[in-house]
């Protein structure tokens, strides 16, 4: 099902499929945010922003109109 990463509950993982490059920082895709990798929901802050995941075994923490930038499919 596609969605975007913002979507995501805790402990679920996604393989990304889109990002939109012009909303996307530089250092997200330097960290492994690209299409085709893993994204995994590891926390959300207590007032749901930002969110904390796991993208190619970094820990990053991105905020909820960033992650919604990011197009996953989500795993079964």
């Amino acid at each position: 099902m596609n969605t975007n990463s913002s979507a995501l509950k805790i402990g679920e993982t996604a393989t990304i499929t889109a990002v939109n490059l012009d909303e996307i920082p530089l250092k997200l895709l330097e960290m492994g945010c690209l299409p085709g990798n893993k994204i995994t929901l590891l926390q959300v802050a207590p007032f749901g922003d930002p969110l904390y995941f796991n993208v190619n075994d970094s820990h990053v923490a991105i905020r909820v109109e960033t992650a919604r930038e990011i197009s996953v499919l989500k795993d079964n």
